[in-house]
């Protein structure tokens, strides 16, 4: 026991406005690393687009640069301009108020802002809170203003500039190393965000400026036709069975809006926003949507011919192969959170199923030749489910995948605890021999495959399930698939692709990713997931052996060395012994690992859909228009 202490008043500790946000800045944006930076500039990037929606902004600008090696933005907007006129209550401006009050802001009063993403009236104030400096320029009434910000407080007085054209706000602001451990704003994650918005809001022009580490790149993003554009977007490289639905429906102060298309593929993309802020979590309008799609289809085809109408659809057939945008644009929504991930306004949910039956419908009605498309796509994956479920009940008798039953070529650790084991992934029997010698058998667990895996982008669940190698890696990770995927029956948080470094090595992992990305896609989520990487060199200087990763490494490595050395470049895994693959690929304490990560959906989709289909015209005219930006090719 300590020493006792009173506990009374005067341990209370009161925290206002930006000390709170400061001492707790995971509780207003998530994250204090990349995800935290950017949740930042989301902030200032939404509140110009509630502009737009409200009518008053056609343009947004942003910049990147460095100040002193960390990253600045600046995002400047044409819309209303933040208001400078004093609050009597506070005798401050509202622009001060609005920077670093906590709940205070036009969001709340819709007169103002009909529909608005912000919620908590809490955005630029955290900015603020969370910034070395923030500058906030506003032109009105034909002259700039210009106050200062740092840390949550003003630093300077509101103060008129020059003269100034039009209206606007443009707000610049550093992301404070003393609060984020990373201070850099990842620009893929950005663009991919930028796309998503000005397919939201057609007709606003985007304009992202990256002048960071000496470059200059910029991107442009402006749809006119919005949503519908977004889903040809995302089914630019994918074979389409039917033309585009698509619905806007406005009620009281609600906007319903969604645009859908089958492609020949088997994997659903489903988008969905709320005021332009992507949910990721879904939500009542997501349960909506897909209750009324079912709904439909199955009605569809009870009045089809008599051989369809005992077949039993379920959500996951009808979202075979499926894209989807749905938008919705209302006031007073409720998230989860501030990171406004699912939305919970219960009334939406009738409010969408309604919109969508009705329409979904309709276009059956009048478009026969999709509609059946669409049903024999559906019937399609209804009896794939069928004969899949037959077929795993069998296995599952035949103890095949059993979670008690391991492959035999699975050489496993003596360490259960997922935590602190993981698995390696080798193709061919000279590999899969040196690293089972190599290994700890402690806590690393070896799974040779025999050859290259199934393609899964070009087969269906049947095949795959019969697939020998993909069976025993299903067998081995112990999450199951498909419908009984659990995540939380893994027996290894890491799950190693060891592979040679040659175009065959790149060809295994490509499809072993292609498999997780389709399959168990989740597992990528939770970073479990990674690339081993092998040394493409070894050189000898006497008895000093060293180990290299690119050619790179190398040169600098001869460049040490003056050339007086002995290279040899390693064709694969097998050519090192158990040792050398232990100290260069294996061990925890020197080897290099990439994680797998998932920054970008809709690209990772877009690749694998045209490297690994079905479609080799699409493919050949992608290596040939990328052959350029090839490094090396190892033939």
């Amino acid at each position: 026991m300590g020493q006792e202490t009173d506990y009374n008043a005067s341990k209370i500790l009161v925290l206002e406005g930006a000390q709170g946000i400061r001492k707790r800045p995971a509780m207003y944006i998530g994250s204090t690393g990349a995800a935290g930076v950017l949740h930042l500039l989301y902030e200032v990037i939404d509140n110009a687009i509630d502009e737009a929606m409200a009518g008053y902004c056609k343009n947004i600008n942003i910049r990147l640069y460095q100040d002193n090696s960390t990253d600045v933005a600046e995002v400047s907007d044409d819309g209303r301009g933040i208001p400078i006129d004093t609050m009597p209550r506070y005798n401050k401006s509202a622009l001060e108020i609005i920077m670093t009050t906590l709940h205070k802001g036009a969001k709340f009063n819709s007169d103002v802002y009909k529909i608005s993403g912000g919620l908590h009236g809490v955005g630029l104030t955290v900015v603020n809170a969370l910034s070395e400096f923030t500058d906030v320029k506003v032109r009105k009434d034909g002259k700039e203003y210009l106050q200062k910000f740092s840390k949550g407080v003003a630093i300077s007085q509101l103060e008129a500039i020059g003269e100034a054209e039009g209206t606007g706000t443009t707000i610049t602001f550093k992301p404070d190393s003393e609060i984020f451990h990373i201070t850099t704003f990842d620009s893929m994650v950005l663009k991919e965000r930028l796309l998503y918005t000005s397919f939201l809001n057609k007709g606003i022009r985007i304009t992202l400026v990256d002048d960071r580490e000496g470059q200059h790149d910029e991107s442009v993003y402006f749809s006119e036709e919005g949503i519908a554009d977004f889903i040809r977007f995302l089914n630019k490289d994918k074979e389409t069975i039917t033309g585009i639905v698509r619905s806007k429906k406005h009620e009281d102060s609600t906007v319903v809006e969604f645009a859908m298309q089958y492609n020949a593929g088997y994997d659903e993309a489903f988008l969905s926003f709320v005021n332009a802020i992507k949910t990721g979590e879904g939500g009542t309008h997501v349960s909506g949507f897909r209750t009324a799609l079912t709904r439909a289809i199955a009605n569809y085809i009870s009045k089809s011919p008599s051989g369809y109408r005992d077949i039993r659809i379920t959500g996951e057939d009808v979202r075979e192969g499926l894209s989807v945008v749905l938008s919705i644009f209302m006031q007073n929504p409720e998230f989860e959170g501030q990171t406004k991930e699912k939305l919970g306004n219960s009334h939406i949910k009738t409010l969408v199923e309604t919109e969508v039956y009705s329409q979904i419908s309709r276009y059956f009605e009048e478009h026969p030749q999709d509609a059946r498309a669409i049903m024999e796509k559906v019937i399609g994956a209804a009896n794939a489910r069928e004969s899949a479920k037959k077929a795993r009940e069998l296995s599952r008798k035949r103890s095949i995948l059993d979670d008690s039953v391991l492959p035999g070529k699975l050489s496993d650790c003596t360490e259960s605890d997922p935590e602190k084991t993981e698995i390696f992934i080798v193709e061919g029997q000279s590999a899969g021999g040196s690293s089972k010698e190599g290994r700890d058998r402690n806590t690393q667990a070896i799974l040779p495959l025999r050859g290259k895996i199934l393609n899964v982008e070009k087969a269906g669940f049947e095949r795959i399930f019969d697939n020998a190698e993909i069976k025993s890696m299903i067998a081995s990770f112990g999450t199951g698939v498909g419908e009984g995927f659990n995540p939380e029956k893994a027996r290894y948080k890491k799950i190693i692709i060891m592979s040679d470094a040659d175009v065959d090595g790149s060809h295994i992992r490509t499809l072993l990713l292609t498999f997780f990305y389709r399959y168990m896609k989740r597992l990528v989520e939770l970073g479990y997931i990674y690339i081993a990487q092998p040394p493409l060199f070894k050189v000898s200087n006497g008895k000093n052996i060293s180990y290299c990763y690119s050619d790179d490494d190398l040169n600098i490595k001869l460049n040490e060395l003056k050339g007086d050395a002995e290279v040899q470049r390693y064709k694969g895994l097998g050519e090192m012994n158990p040792e050398q693959l232990w100290e260069t690929t294996m061990d925890p304490e020197r080897r290099i690992l990439k994680k797998v990560m998932i920054k970008d959906a809709q690209i990772a989709d877009s690749l694998f859909s045209i490297l690994m289909g079905i479609d080799p015209a699409q493919r050949r005219r992608f290596l040939h228009d990328h052959a350029e930006q090839v490094n090396f090719l190892d033939i």
